[in-house]
C-alpha cells in the first residue's frame, strides 16, 4: 500500500510542538549523559559560605567567592567572582577535562597545568594542579564533594609560604 506523502502539510501548531521537542532534547542530552555515567554533578551558581568553609590563615584569596559551574560529559568549566584585597571584583575562568588528561589554564601572566580524575564511584573529583610563581613550583590539590544536593564542599591542600602543607575546606550553597 502506497502513501502520496508529496501534499502532505505539517501544521503551524504540530512544527511549534516537534521544533519544542528538539530544543527540549537539546538541552537535556549532555546532563542526561553526566547522570547515566553515574558521576555526580557540580554544574549550579554557588555562592561561598564562609561560615560553613574552614580557611585557616588563607583568608578568601584562595578560592573564596561565587562561582559558576558548567558541567558537560567531559568538561567542568569554572567561572568565579571574588573581591580582591584593593576591593576590585575579579573574574577568573577555569576549564578541566574529566578524562584524566592535562589541562592548561592561564592567570595573569602565568599557566596552570591540572588534571581531573574521578572517584572509583564517581562521587568525588580530585582536581591536582602544578604551577610556577616567582621561579618556585606548587602543586595544589583540590578535592570536590556533594555533601547534599544543594552544598558543595572543596577540600583544599597546597604549600604554605613556610614550606609546609595549608588544607583548607570551601563549602558552598547552591541558589
Amino acid at each position: 500500500m502506497k502513501k502520496n506523502v508529496k501534499n502532505q502539510r505539517i501544521s503551524r501548531s504540530r512544527f511549534v510542538q516537534l521544533a519544542s521537542l528538539i530544543v527540549l532534547m537539546i538541552m537535556v542530552l549532555p546532563n542526561l549523559a553526566i547522570a547515566q555515567s553515574g558521576k555526580v554533578n557540580f554544574a549550579g551558581n554557588w555562592t561561598f559560605n564562609e561560615g560553613k568553609s574552614n580557611l585557616g590563615d588563607s583568608g578568601r584569596r584562595f578560592g573564596g567567592g561565587d562561582m559558576v559551574v558548567k558541567q558537560e560529559s567531559n568538561l567542568l568549566t569554572i567561572e568565579r567572582t571574588r573581591t580582591n584585597r584593593d576591593g576590585e571584583t575579579v573574574n577568573m575562568t577555569s576549564k578541566y577535562t574529566l578524562d584524566g588528561k592535562e589541562s592548561t589554564n592561564t592567570f595573569g601572566q602565568g599557566e596552570s597545568k591540572s588534571t581531573a580524575k574521578w572517584s572509583a564511584d564517581g562521587k568525588t573529583l580530585t582536581i591536582v594542579t602544578k604551577m610556577s610563581f616567582n621561579g618556585n613550583d606548587f602543586t595544589s590539590t583540590e578535592v570536590w564533594t556533594m555533601k547534599d544536593a544543594k552544598t558543595l564542599s572543596i577540600d583544599s591542600t597546597r604549600p604554605n609560604r613556610d614550606g609546609g602543607e595549608m588544607k583548607t575546606t570551601r563549602v558552598y550553597d547552591k541558589k
